[in-house]
């Protein structure tokens, strides 16, 4: 038999590096010469031993598998097989995993994951075999955009403007589809206007607005530039623009913008709840989901400033416990609730004169 593939294993679970191990090396024409639980551990093993294919998972710490694989196509490519629980084929981080330049993707199990990881034995050896064979090249620009902060689209301001309309602001990321649907769901016909921005492809947007209509009391829809925000409505942005609030007279508007990526986004969270400080002031009540990254931490930081009323999904209820975790750090956040509880709290604040629950 030739020479055996070379594969180094990228994940912070002991448990999965172990039972990776054990289905590579059971293989004939592969071993797993090394397993690192960061990427910054495994960075210094490929270095050493350059290996033929990385298997790599998504949530760890100190950098997260996307923007590793981002670097790692860029400095040294590689074939990349993703192993994780958040690469369902089809979902916004399987897409943006093939779009940085990993060859396969495997779905882990969610539950049972010493029996469900040996089911998928074969699969895993078969996409590495896969992708020993792939011809990667080096991207020859980066892959991920220029992390500009929200003052690229829009800059601060100190006043907003005072009116006595009510709205929701919403931002969530990693897991924010299913999210958005049990925030929604509970949403009266007469609810306060709501914005949302949520990390998805352009292509997705319009569909899942759709979708969320469908199962909603409240009107759903991808936001327009320059519609009219009514009650009773949810308004998503776009995926090729960022959504802000704006105003037109008497009424408050969407208005779209292809300004550059902030925090790596179009749209983003942050340039969402700037606008919302800017514009709603203490007439906005802000909601921050399940996401991986800092996106909308800011914002929400300035949406208190303002005199918004901030909410965020608790660790336990979210997939990833990322965007919440870094408002709650920056000092945004007055309430911290499992994702259940978040639309029955928050329309309770708002018929009770505004709140009067003690912040955090």
């Amino acid at each position: 038999m030739g020479r055996k593939i070379k594969v180094v294993v990228v994940d912070d679970s002991a448990l999965i590096r172990g039972l990776l191990r054990e289905i590579i090396d059971a293989a004939p024409d592969m071993q797993c010469v090394a397993v690192a639980p960061d990427p910054l551990i495994a960075r210094e093993r490929i270095r050493e031993l350059d290996p033929d294919v990385i298997t790599l998972d998504v949530e760890m710490p100190k950098m997260d598998g996307l923007e590793f694989l981002s670097r790692l196509m860029r400095l040294k490519p590689t074939p990349v097989v993703m192993v994780s629980s958040l690469t369902e084929r089809g979902t916004e981080i399987a897409l943006r995993a093939l779009e940085l330049g990993a060859v396969e993707i495997v779905a882990k199990p969610k539950i049972d994951i010493v029996n469900g990881m040996n089911n998928y034995a074969d699969e895993i050896r078969e996409k590495i075999r896969a992708a020993a064979q792939a011809s990667v090249q080096r991207a020859a620009m980066p892959a991920v955009p220029p992390s500009h902060t929200a003052d690229a689209v829009l800059p601060k301001q100190s006043k907003p403007l005072l009116k006595s309309e009510k709205l929701i602001i919403v931002g969530a990321s990693t897991g924010g589809t299913e999210a958005l649907k049990e925030f929604l769901q509970p949403m009266p016909a007469d609810a306060p206007g709501i914005l949302i921005t949520q990390h998805m492809p352009e292509m997705f947007t319009r569909s899942f607005a759709a979708r969320l209509d469908s199962l909603c009391k409240i009107t759903v829809k991808e936001a327009e530039h320059g519609e009219r925000v009514l009650p009773g409505h949810a308004y998503i942005a776009p995926g090729h623009s960022h959504l802000l609030l704006g105003v037109s007279g008497a009424n408050y508007i969407c208005e779209l913008s292809q300004a550059p990526p902030v925090n790596r986004h179009r749209p983003s969270v942050d340039v969402l709840f700037r606008s919302a400080a800017n514009v709603a002031g203490r007439n906005a009540v802000g909601v921050i989901l399940t996401g991986m990254g800092k996106d909308g931490a800011q914002g929400m930081l300035e949406m208190k400033q303002a005199g918004a009323y901030n909410f965020a999904q608790d660790e336990h209820s979210c997939v990833v416990f990322g965007m919440p975790k870094e408002a709650i750090a920056a000092g945004g956040v007055d309430e911290i609730l499992p994702l259940r509880e978040i639309a029955p709290r928050l329309l309770h604040w708002l018929n009770t004169k505004g709140g009067r629950a003690t912040r955090i």
